[in-house]
């Protein structure tokens, strides 16, 4: 991916955007049981693209040195964060409706299975607990909150300007 100054904006925007989210609301953004209602902009990948997903992806590291457990969070948590949201781009960036909720749920399940994979290690309770607990705020956030708000921007006309 070549940057231009629009696509490194992008990133950056999304970037700041992310870690000030997960920062401001950090009582609920870490640990085995957390919704990181900044992960609400994990589905505006399939616009923006591949410079969100970036972004995001530097937002989480910043946020989890801020906050996280340690090395392992702060590449995994980013790792997740930029697998999840390319798999989205590549699955809903032109789909209908349905195909791009497909794209959140693709999100959910990758962040929920490489943090809570790892959370369970750090943490060391079962790696159910610590799946179950990351899927379930990834559902609120990604889902429930994410996805309506990435299709409401899709049909307003900042999409048309940024399309």
């Amino acid at each position: 991916m070549k940057l231009n100054t629009k696509k490194l904006a992008v990133a950056t925007v999304f970037a700041a955007l992310y870690a000030v989210g997960v920062i401001f609301l950090a009582p609920i953004s870490f640990g085995i049981f957390q919704v990181r209602v900044a992960d609400a902009m994990l589905p505006l990948s399939m616009i923006f693209g591949l410079p969100s997903a970036l972004g995001l992806s530097l937002g989480c590291i910043v946020s989890n040195v801020y906050g996280g457990f340690g090395i392992i969070d702060i590449v995994g948590g980013a790792a997740a964060n930029l697998v999840a949201c390319t798999l989205a781009w590549y699955i809903g960036r032109k789909g209908r409706e349905a195909q791009r909720f497909l794209g959140t749920v693709a999100e959910t399940v990758v962040v929920a299975l490489i943090v809570g994979g790892y959370l369970s290690l750090i943490f060391r309770v079962p790696l159910e607990i610590s799946l179950l607990g990351v899927f379930i705020g990834e559902m609120i956030a990604v889902n429930l909150i994410g996805f309506p708000i990435e299709e409401a921007i899709r049909r307003s006309k900042i999409f048309r300007k940024y399309d």
